[in-house]
């Protein structure tokens, strides 16, 4: 189909796409990537952006793994992370009552 804004090519291709059957794909992947050695893991950097659970999590696990991490936030304090304030809606939702606290 033409038009005046765009025309169209040749389809897009994922040039590190394992191929083969839809199933044995993901295992084709993880057995064919290169792993990082230990030893290397201090060159290289690792942007975590934001500090809530996931983040702080994720940013913490790949320090403690060797990865030269930096971590962003908005906040004045990783501490005013949105998921780290939000403590008294995770006990609420999971029926944890403490301190007058009601579903």
């Amino acid at each position: 189909m033409m038009n005046e804004y765009f025309a169209e090519g040749d389809p897009l291709q994922d040039t590190q796409d394992p191929g083969g059957p839809l199933k044995d794909r993901w295992d084709r992947r993880r057995f064919e990537a290169k792993l990082i050695s230990p030893a290397n893991r201090r060159k290289v950097s690792i942007i975590v952006i934001g500090t809530g659970l996931a983040g702080g999590s994720a940013a913490a696990t790949l320090g403690e793994a060797g990865y030269n991490v930096k971590v962003f936030c908005y906040q004045d304090s990783a501490r005013r992370a949105h998921s780290i304030a939000a403590q008294g809606g995770i006990n609420a939702a999971k029926d944890y009552r403490n301190d007058g606290d009601s579903i």
